[in-house]
């Protein structure tokens, strides 16, 4: 095998022209196609590698990772476990992954290059063990456990997985997070996998990309055996980083590698094999850009229960929601519970603020094996197939609801996965509790992929004019402009518009590892002809709400999303970012017509944009980027 030795040798994803600080985008977001199926569920292709893995790569292109398995489709001499999808065209390129990337972990670094990382050993038909860490035949998988992968994603179909120099330890479902500088921290594992994790073989150690030395003792990882894989991770706006493992949960300080201790989990185990879904709540202007996690389901198993050997498969999944908001309070609170107890059940952020529910079983967990008691090897059984949607704005009580849902007709149960799309719609793929592909199981290896359609998809949608392709941290403020059509010929509706940014993260194993949504704040001001401009600050002034690194960028109006573009957050490379401050923004208004004269809203401060000062202020725009090529070229 090659690898690539040195973090330097990193391409960035992206190009920036960071002379003027934002530059903008293109175009202006348009129209996607129309669904047949709203609030609810569409086929729209095969896979070609099983999504153990997804995430959204460019505006066009989810990637596939899967398990070195017997898949149909051949790469290089070997099949493949890796896939590009095309969004736009629906169709899948196969890719290499080159080593076996079985429960990997992943996100993306703050110069949008994607990382995938560790693995299981070199596996032949059924999973059994290699003979050689090389691989060989069938499967040609060398020794992932160890790997770091890297992929630039692109739209050419010219990108593929390279290998970088191995990590120094293994690591078998690893969790990982990208920090305030871009970089990564690389979150426990384990050596050689199994259903939960044992002394032999634990690894309760972080460490980081680019690397910052040898790996880092976890004492929480160490205190939460046998249940610590995949374990929760967030960057939260204090700078910490909030873990949750086993039953416990703290506050990690990376700078005095000092651990807080939180209260312990309600109700359930919500990492895997319990597998609860969770996700961090917007942040927004409202909440003063304060963290609050959430999770749902998972399975009330004791520490001791989960090595025993007993009938798991039919244990009831928890109906159990709680949240926390662990820079304000060490304590959780309850919230709705589910309507159905769930594991396996994918928590993902809509950009009109709600949190889409899907995939899951209703009994059992995680994983699979060969056992008297599991269903085919699948250690779940009775698949839930309607999504439900939380809305946390909605009266307690109130906030889940599935009122015109319709159901998927295909069991999403172990190995699936979820991530939002720029459109709006959910990519929904995977499930595979199988050693080895099989088509004939009672939950077989599946390709398909189905896309959910929230019910804001068929309206019209805003495209919003003057969106930045890049955004800082503090700085000017910028401009986006509404036609009347975008404001749905209600000038008043651009008071509640919203402005999104947000990462889709890295799904797999009922996690979006770095799914985030950050609300920009805004004023604006109201047009008589009925159009409207939004006058928006760039990210907060802390990399800590937002890391560095691609996101989309949403304008919401009336509860409906434009199409997202693709944003890069911060400099575009993997360092310190700069802070700068935070802008004053003009007062909001909204001019009216009346008797042919526009008049001030008497609700609101007055500011009129003439034309005049319209055009000084592109003057002044295109000045600083003439100004910055000639600095440049000097």
């Amino acid at each position: 095998m090659t690898w690539l030795t040195s973090p330097k040798s990193l391409v960035p994803a992206f190009c920036i022209l960071s002379a003027v600080g934002r530059v903008l985008a293109d175009n202006a977001p348009g129209q996607p196609k129309q669904a047949d199926k709203l609030n609810g569920f569409e086929i729209t292709g095969s896979s070609l590698a099983s999504g153990q893995q997804i995430f959204l790569g460019t505006e066009d292109k989810v990637y596939i990772v899967d398990k070195t398995e017997n898949n149909p489709t051949q790469i290089n001499g070997h099949p493949i476990w890796a896939a590009e999808w095309s969004v736009s065209a629906n169709q899948a390129r196969p890719m290499d992954a080159v080593t076996n990337s079985f429960c990997a972990g992943g996100s993306v670094l703050g110069n949008g290059t994607w990382l995938n990382v560790g693995g299981n050993q070199a596996v032949t038909y059924g999973g059994a063990t290699a003979k050689s860490e090389l691989g060989g035949l069938p499967y040609d998988d060398p020794d992932g456990g160890q790997s770091i992968r890297m992929l630039n994603p692109c739209d050419g179909q010219n990108c593929d997985w390279v290998l970088l120099t191995p990590m120094t330890t293994r690591r078998w479902y690893p969790t990982l997070e990208t920090l305030q500088d871009g970089s990564i921290i690389i979150f426990g594992g384990c050596g050689y996998g199994g259903y939960v994790n044992d002394a032999s073989q634990d690894n309760p150690t972080y460490e980081f990309f680019p690397s910052r030395g040898m790996p880092i003792p976890s004492p929480i990882l160490q205190n939460t055996l046998p249940v610590n894989l995949y374990p929760i991770l967030w960057l939260l706006p204090s700078g910490k980083l909030f873990v949750q493992s086993g039953w416990s949960t703290i506050l990690l300080d990376l700078d005095l590698n000092q651990e807080t201790q939180l209260q312990d989990m309600p109700d359930a185990v919500r990492v895997y094999p319990a597998s609860g879904g969770n996700a961090m709540l917007p942040l927004t202007p409202d909440n003063k850009y304060t963290a609050t996690i959430m999770f749902c389901g998972g399975s009330n198993i004791s520490y001791a229960m989960w090595t025993q050997n007993w009938d798991i498969p039919h244990w009831p999944a928890s109906t159990s929601c709680v949240q926390i908001t662990p820079d304000q309070s060490p304590n959780y609170i309850k919230l709705d519970s589910l309507p159905e107890s769930r594991t396996m059940g994918n928590l993902i952020l809509l950009p009109d603020g709600r949190v889409l529910c899907l995939n899951g079983a209703g009994i059992g967990t995680a994983g699979y094996g060969n056992t008297t008691f599991t269903i085919g090897q699948s250690y779940a059984d009775q698949p839930v197939l309607t999504p439900i949607i939380y809305d946390p704005n909605a009266p307690s009580g109130q906030r889940w609801s599935r009122d015109g849902l319709s159901p998927s007709t295909v069991p999403r149960m172990y190995h699936s996965s979820a991530t939002l799309l720029p459109d709006g719609s959910v990519f929904v793929t995977g499930s595979n509790p199988n050693s080895d592909v099989n088509t004939t199981a009672p939950y077989p290896t599946e390709y398909r992929i189905e896309h959910f359609y929230p019910s804001y998809y068929n309206q019209r949608r805003p495209e919003p004019q003057g969106l930045p392709s890049q955004l800082s941290y503090g700085g000017s403020y910028f401009n986006i402009s509404l036609s009347l059509a975008d404001l749905f010929s209600n000038v008043d509706n651009i008071q509640s518009t919203k402005v999104m940014v947000m990462r889709t993260g890295f799904s797999t194993h009922t996690m979006n590892m770095g799914m985030r949504s950050v609300q920009l704040n805004n004023t604006f001001t109201g047009n008589a002809d009925g159009s409207g401009v939004l006058h928006v600050s760039p990210l907060p002034p802390s990399a800590a709400i937002m890391p560095p690194g691609p996101a989309l960028l949403f304008v919401v109006v009336n509860g409906v999303p434009s199409v997202g573009i693709q944003v890069m957050c911060g400099s575009g490379n993997i360092e310190q970012q700069k802070m700068l401050t935070a802008p004053s923004l003009p007062s909001s208004s909204i001019v009216q017509q009346q008797n042919g004269q526009p008049s001030k809203n008497s609700g609101a401060s007055f500011v009129v944009l003439s034309a005049r000062g319209v055009l000084l202020g592109a003057m002044k725009y295109v000045g600083a980027v003439a100004s910055a090529i000639l600095l440049f070229v000097s």
